[in-house]
């Protein structure tokens, strides 16, 4: 009786819980939840005060004693509780609060590839004490593939970077499985952090990180275009100490972060370079596969193909690969559970 009890009431669930965004796909509903990876936390009660959406209008507009924190950075948990309180805050979302305690829910998390095992169990423990009932992992090289519908389980080499907020994970998979690959920590953050240091030692001008993001999504480019795009900023002259405007141009931005797209084309070819020839003759035919956030910055397929002469496609609605690929392993998981891996919690409740 209670086996079909909790049949009925728990849907399984797929987060691709992200540094900057974290997405939840829900069985048979699809994706339902986008929101930032942000909880507002009152320091002095240790209350969470939002999450998400509410919370990331927040940021940088706070007192003191009200933090806008980011309990994920380059992809892996560093503030345990808060991460388990923004689970709980998307579970809740999902089956109400009142339904929660019986839900249950298997849960599978996408996460970097190269991650240690104590950053594997950081991520375990904390949807485990969310409310999972039981917790598989994937990297999300697999399931960005999955969700690009890559043929990746066939004995053929298939080669997909996926460019997050806190890591780029450059992957080549054949067979369900990883042949080589990259995790870095050079993704949308560090170009973010890139422009704010280039204004501020180029023109004296500190800005917050919403500006730099907001400048970078509206006119940043990694290869020249064919115009010349400019926006205004706003932030404090580090000289008077008074607010000041700019106008800055896509060239200032390719400037500020060409150096870190250099590490990353490096850390692509190197990839190349230690695969193995078959696969690569048929990563040659069928190309370089794109997904995530940064994938969205304009000129970034070309750079990539100037650096390792081979063609490069960008997947269409790059930023949900990685939550989509989950969806379709828990919708096929008799067919696709060899590229999951199982977490240390498991309750065997049905």
């Amino acid at each position: 009786m209670l086996n079909k009890f909790l049949k009925h009431f728990h849907e399984d669930i797929a987060i691709d819980l992200g540094t900057a965004n974290s997405l939840v796909y829900v069985k048979n509903k699809g994706i339902i939840i986008n929101e930032p990876s942000v909880v507002a936390l009152n320091s002095k009660t240790g209350q969470i005060l939002a999450v998400g959406n509410e919370a990331k209008r927040m940021v940088g507009r706070t007192p003191s004693h009200i933090q806008a924190i980011r309990p994920l950075v380059r992809g892996v948990v560093s503030d345990f509780e808060v991460t388990e309180q923004m689970l709980r805050y998307f579970l809740e979302s999902v089956f109400q609060k009142k339904y929660l305690p019986f839900s249950w829910p298997r849960i599978i998390v996408g996460i970097p590839s190269r991650v240690t095992e104590v950053e594997k169990k950081a991520v375990e423990d904390a949807a485990k004490n969310a409310g999972a009932r039981e917790v598989f992992l994937i990297e999300q090289p697999i399931a960005a593939a999955i969700g690009a519908r890559l043929p990746i389980q066939e004995a053929k080499g298939n080669f997909i970077i996926d460019i997050g907020g806190g890591t780029t994970d450059i992957a080549v998979l054949s067979l369900g499985g990883i042949v080589n690959s990259e995790s870095l920590k050079i993704a949308g953050d560090k170009l973010t952090d890139d422009i704010i240091q280039h204004v501020q030692q180029k023109h004296k001008l500190l800005i917050g990180e919403r500006t730099a993001e907001d400048v970078k999504i509206a006119i940043g480019e990694a290869v020249q275009g064919k115009e010349k795009r400019v926006a205004a900023l706003r932030g404090r002259n580090l000289v008077s100490g008074l607010p000041e405007e700019i106008i800055v141009s896509s060239d200032d931005i390719r400037t500020a972060i060409e150096k870190s797209l250099k590490q990353m084309t490096d850390s692509i070819k190197a990839i190349i370079e230690a695969t193995p020839p078959e696969i690569l003759a048929d990563v040659m035919t069928s190309g370089i596969y794109l997904v995530g956030g940064g994938a969205l910055l304009n000129g970034i397929d070309a750079l990539i193909n100037q650096a390792t002469k081979m063609q490069v496609k960008i997947i269409e609605d790059p930023m949900t690969a990685v939550v989509r690929g989950g969806g379709i392993v828990l919708e096929n998981m008799d067919e696709l559970k060899e590229t999951l891996s199982q977490t240390h919690y498991k309750e065997s409740l049905v």
